[in-house]
């Protein structure tokens, strides 16, 4: 049979067999497909339930694991993953630990942009942030991470389902995923593609999801993302501002959510960051590299105990990782209930406004981490000190860049705080 040139609207004389194919058991890659029909040439809703409007494709996943198979591949990949260096086992660099652990708390916060030195730990800190991250609930076999109580986070076949009714959706709890963007990604492989090989070879068209569905309601680490190519950064920049991504190839237009905390890690020495990139951060880490002669000889030390026995390592820091994994999943449940004064956010406000920040981002970002601090300390309201905590990091990238200005930002913004907080 010749091959059909690839069309919006696909007129195929391919028989109900070829669609099938797609679904064979062996396949890995679980795409979302789009079948042909033969007899009117258009292409029709399956019974997975598709569904078009205005034009638009809502498509579906057909080759969705079951919970024990789901259990089982990442029972397999923790037992052939890298071990990771403990979180609780950093030594100094305070500052970019407590970022990270409020992004976790709440990751409405923004996420966190680390900038500092080479050889700082800026990569093995984030990294070392998987063991502490809490499970969530998700719909199983979901390429998206589907929370299957919150449609403005449920990929497109699950938020169909709900919206006909379907009560019994598959739900499993799973670890918060970090996929980290390498920096020769392609844009296809970030916002996912059709799979131009199965279009002609069986006859339907086949969306294969990307890094950003999968980073959905999970983390995105970019490391050096000061040095990200241009055409993805712009694409970062559309995904983190609407929470969605919208994938437009060969003639079709398919929206998936997108909600991630994103975090970068780079040295200032090797390029600035876009200000509308460093923006979409919520909070500013500073990493300098360690001056005390002690500690250095402490990491060192403890660098060369992990590289020589890993596990024994990891298994030494095992009490003080589970205590922090409870605080965390302790201050998670409690965000809701955690207040701020309406003074305070007054403040917040004013700090804002003197230090002419554009937006009201830094407002909002501040007030949320400050909430977020008092949730990790175990208290029900946030105080002075927990604002001024987290205020420069907040603010810090935000401030208008002065060529002639010696001071450091985050120096500015203290010294702000103490005038209007006084």
């Amino acid at each position: 049979m010749p091959l059909l040139p690839l069309l919006p609207v696909m007129a195929s004389t391919f028989s109900p067999t070829s669609a099938a194919r797609a679904l064979l058991p062996g396949s890995t890659s679980r795409p979302l497909f789009l079948a042909a029909s033969a007899s009117s040439g258009r292409i029709q809703p399956s019974r997975k339930g598709l569904d078009f409007r205005r034009g638009r494709f809502t498509v579906c996943n057909v080759a969705a694991p079951t919970a024990a198979e789901q259990e089982a591949t990442a029972s397999a990949a923790k037992e052939t993953q890298r071990p990771v260096y403990p979180f609780a086992a950093i030594v100094g660099q305070d500052e970019m630990k407590l970022c990270l652990l409020l992004n976790v708390i709440d990751p409405k916060i923004g996420g966190v942009m680390i900038m500092g030195d080479r050889g700082t730990g800026k990569s093995t800190t984030v990294r070392s942030l998987v063991d502490l991250l809490p499970d969530i609930r998700v719909v199983v076999g979901d390429p998206f991470n589907s929370d299957p109580d919150d449609p403005e986070v449920m990929g497109p076949e699950v938020r169909q389902r709900v919206l006909q009714g379907d009560t019994g959706l598959p739900v499993t709890t799973a670890k918060i995923t970090m996929v980290d963007l390498p920096l020769g990604a392609t844009e296809d492989r970030v916002c996912g593609t059709i799979d131009i090989e199965k279009a002609l070879t069986e006859g339907v068209k086949a969306f294969e999801p990307g890094l950003l569905a999968k980073a959905n309601r999970g983390i995105l680490y970019v490391d050096e993302v000061n040095l990200l190519d241009d055409h993805l950064v712009d694409v970062l920049l559309d995904s983190a501002a609407s929470g969605w991504n919208t994938v437009e190839r060969e003639g079709i237009s398919i929206s998936h959510p997108a909600r991630f905390i994103l975090i970068g890690s780079g040295n200032p020495e090797e390029g600035e960051l876009r200000p509308q990139l460093l923006d979409r951060f919520g909070m500013h880490a500073q990493v300098g590299t360690v001056r005390d002669a002690e500690l250095r000889v402490k990491i060192v030390e403890e660098r060369a105990r992990f590289d020589r026995d890993p596990k024994t390592f990891r298994e030494s820091y095992h009490d003080e990782q589970e205590k922090l994994q409870q605080q965390i999943s302790s201050a998670r449940s409690n965000l809701g209930a955690v207040q701020i004064d309406h003074d305070l956010r007054v403040k917040i406000s004013k700090v804002c406004s003197e230090l002419n920040v554009d937006g009201l981002r830094g407002d909002i970002v501040t007030n949320r981490a400050a909430k977020a601090l008092a949730a990790l300390k175990g208290r029900d309201s946030v105080t002075v000190e927990d604002i001024a905590t987290v205020i420069p990091n907040c603010l810090r990238h935000r401030l208008r860049k002065d060529p002639l200005e010696s001071i450091d930002s985050g120096l500015l913004v203290i010294e702000k705080f103490y005038e209007v907080f006084s």
